[in-house]
């Protein structure tokens, strides 16, 4: 049976219901001097205005600025604000390795609504905390998304809640997609989009925009070596389940895609790569020194596959910079390697 996919009607929707709850982030440039072993320090902001002409740098798409610290407060406000009355006052609940939680969290706060978060008992303190700020309650079960779901599920048909999944549903797809509507507009001369890869939801959305409004550029999926469930399910061309994952980058381990995610990245993304663990702690590290940014090692997985892929002068790839929700014991770790 064929998915219905996301629509780019279905994103420009999104972005206005979402207008006022997420921001619109900014997208800077780090210019690439060929004169020196490494980058150079040239900044620039490419918010509000269009390039004069083909930028020679890497783009960054600073998810990291969001008011939670990440992109996933885009996909959770399009969700929340189409539920009906009913559902709303029942309650929202969902699972999350940290950041989705986080976005529900701070949406169900500023719509007065009462909200549970199912986590895993390795989420980082970090993440617990701004759950817990945001006025929600968190549960913690197992270290698995599959372990985290059946405890929602149980606990959303105990408490009569509704459930808010983490991305693999048209409304949190078309949310995610925003990013990518912002990203054309604030760096019309892109040649390739770097988007990392969880359950699918973020690079789904991105890849419906492209394809749809600039069709020549190409859109790279960026998975930690250690979660590549989406990589295991194109090659046998339907989503399979990972025995298990492990990666510094947290975000992204998830043991298989969702079937909706799937169904678009077959479709629209034109290939997924592979970074190890050493790669995204580089580029931590390479964000912050070279563009002052506060990244977390999932926030950093698409620039360290940018950095790894040695892009061709005259291009310019994007590198979307998914969230900055680390804590300082480990970003003085990844920064003083």
């Amino acid at each position: 049976m064929t998915v219905p996919l996301v629509t780019l009607d279905d994103i420009r929707s999104a972005a206005t219901r979402i207008r006022g709850v997420a921001c619109r982030t900014p997208l800077i440039e780090i210019s690439l001097d060929q004169r020196r072993v490494g980058p150079s320090l040239a900044r620039r902001s490419s918010e509000g205005a269009k390039a004069s002409g083909p930028p020679s740098g890497i783009g960054l798409k600073c998810e990291n600025l969001q008011p939670m610290g990440a992109f996933k407060v885009r996909g959770a406000c399009n969700m929340i604000a189409q539920l009906t009355p009913q559902a709303r006052a029942a309650g929202v609940i969902t699972y999350s390795s940290g950041n989705h939680g986080q976005a529900v969290a701070m949406v169900a706060q500023r719509f007065g609504l009462r909200a549970v978060i199912v986590m895993p008992t390795t989420a980082p303190r970090v993440k617990v905390d701004g759950v817990r700020r945001f006025g929600a309650e968190a549960i913690f079960a197992g270290t698995t998304l599959v372990d985290r779901r059946t405890r929602a599920e149980a606990e959303a048909a105990e408490r009569a809640l509704t459930m808010v999944p983490p991305f693999d549903h048209p409304w949190i797809i078309g949310g995610q997609g925003t990013v990518g509507l912002e990203l054309l507009e604030q760096y019309p001369h892109v040649t390739s989009v770097y988007v990392p890869v969880g359950g699918g939801g973020l690079i789904s959305g991105i890849a419906t925009v492209v394809r749809e409004m600039r069709g020549g550029v190409r859109v790279v999926g960026v998975e930690p070596a250690g979660a590549a469930k989406m990589t295991a399910s194109l090659a046998a061309g339907r989503p399979v389940t990972l025995d298990e994952t492990a990666s510094i980058a947290d975000g992204l381990i998830a043991v298989r895609p969702g079937d909706l995610t799937f169904a678009h990245v077959q479709r629209y993304v034109d290939e997924v790569v592979t970074v190890e663990d050493d790669a995204i702690a580089r580029g931590v590290q390479w964000l912050f020194r070279e563009a002052r940014i506060v990244a977390e090692p999932s926030g950093a997985a698409a620039l360290a596959a940018v950095l790894q892929a040695g892009e061709k002068a005259g291009t310019s790839p994007v590198a979307i910079v998914s969230g900055g929700n680390v804590g300082p014991e480990d970003f003085a770790k990844y920064i003083t390697m």
